[in-house]
Order: C-alpha cells, then sequence, then structure tokens
C-alpha cells in the first residue's frame, strides 16, 4: 500500500508538471495512463468510483 501510494504520489507531480508545461505527447499519456493504474489499485479507487457514479447519476437526472 505504501509503495502504492508512492508511486501515485509521484506520477501525480509528473503529470501536474507535464500539464502545466502544455507538453502533454505520448511520453505525458503514459504517465497519465500509469497513474490512472496506480490509482485505481490504492484504497482511493471506491470514493473515487462514487464520486464518478454520482456524478453520472446527477446528469442523467437532468431534464431538459
Amino acid at each position: 500500500m505504501a509503495i502504492s501510494l508512492s508511486v501515485v504520489l509521484l506520477l501525480a507531480i509528473i503529470l501536474v508538471v507535464l500539464l502545466r508545461g502544455g507538453n502533454i505527447k505520448a511520453g505525458p499519456a503514459i504517465v497519465a495512463v500509469l497513474f490512472g493504474f496506480f490509482l485505481a489499485s490504492t484504497g482511493m479507487a471506491p470514493s473515487i468510483d462514487r464520486f464518478l457514479n454520482s456524478i453520472a447519476d446527477s446528469i442523467s437526472s437532468i431534464k431538459f
């Protein structure tokens, strides 16, 4: 768990730096994919899943 969290934090920092620099190319895309992969294996995954599901439910309940 501690190693996964460290990798997630490292990849998050790298991703933020690359996004702020405007250098979104193949390398940063790989970092973003790896960030998502390692984030999914942390304890935060269920909370993120619930959050995204609640957003999807809110959007689907909007009537036009």
